[in-house]
């Protein structure tokens, strides 16, 4: 056991194709879900949230409650499943085509690597909108040790930003998710500390009267030390989503 999980979330209505089963969709000539349960085969626990139709022997189902109530209810639903002694998990969407094992690898090692107190202080993310929290972007040495478990470095949302980098100093990052070329956070391409992550919904939640149906996934953010990595893998873009017909035509061509 090492500790490591995966979710993949299936539930999105798809309205840009029509309400179909998006994860069930075809590219490369296999359901984009099994894609990405292929690039998570190493995991301890495979948890698909949302409707799935047939899945590989171990892979284990959940719904998020209310159906539909989208992928912050969903990564609560899939957390109930998990089993005792893990520590890291993936968040991932199941529309992710292009998703590899070395591309969740780099995710992974991200994440265990500490932050310094000999780094520059982490810059607040300037591809954010006023009305987002602010989050830390931490550099780290591969040459790290390994991480213990620790809480996420959080903080209420108008803390000063001064307070916020303090919080990453000598600690571990909450969570590392892939950003693209103009500095988007892919969040649903992600692995997280998963007392981070529980600690997170739990905040949200109580910031919405104990629900998380439609609740947005950056308002998990708020507060905690993000990790943003740059994919340096050859290939294609890993966190590449296929929101309309045209995506899946383009994943295509990536496949080939």
């Amino acid at each position: 056991m090492t500790g490591y999980a995966a979710i993949l979330l299936a539930g999105g209505a798809a309205r840009r194709m029509g309400g179909v089963d998006k994860p069930a969709r075809a590219v490369g000539g296999r359901p984009m879900l099994h894609r990405v349960l292929d690039a998570v085969a190493d995991a301890d626990q495979r948890i698909v949230v949302g409707s799935s139709g047939p899945l590989p022997r171990g892979v284990r189902t959940a719904r998020e409650e209310p159906p539909g109530g989208g992928p912050v209810a969903a990564t609560a639903a899939g957390l109930a499943w998990l089993d005792p002694g893990t520590t890291t998990v993936a968040v991932l969407a199941a529309d992710l085509p292009l998703l590899t094992t070395a591309a969740v690898a780099e995710l992974r090692r991200a994440l265990a690597a500490r932050h310094s107190r000999d780094d520059p202080p982490p810059a607040l993310d300037a591809c954010q909108s006023r009305d987002d929290p602010p989050a830390l972007a931490a550099r780290h040495s591969r040459d790290d040790p390994p991480p213990a478990l620790a809480a996420a470095a959080a903080g209420p949302e108008d803390a000063p930003a001064a307070a916020r980098r303090e919080t990453l100093d000598g600690r571990y990052a909450a969570l590392a998710c892939y950003v693209d070329g103009d500095g988007r956070r892919q969040h649903l391409c992600a692995v997280w500390r998963l007392p981070a992550l529980r600690a997170a919904l739990d905040r949200l939640a109580a910031t919405r009267g104990g629900s998380l149906d439609g609740a947005p996934v950056r308002g998990l953010l708020a507060g905690v030390a993000v990790r943003e990595v740059s994919w340096s893998g050859s290939g294609p873009p890993p966190w590449f989503d296929c929101d309309t017909d045209e995506d899946v035509r383009r994943a295509e061509e990536w496949t080939r």
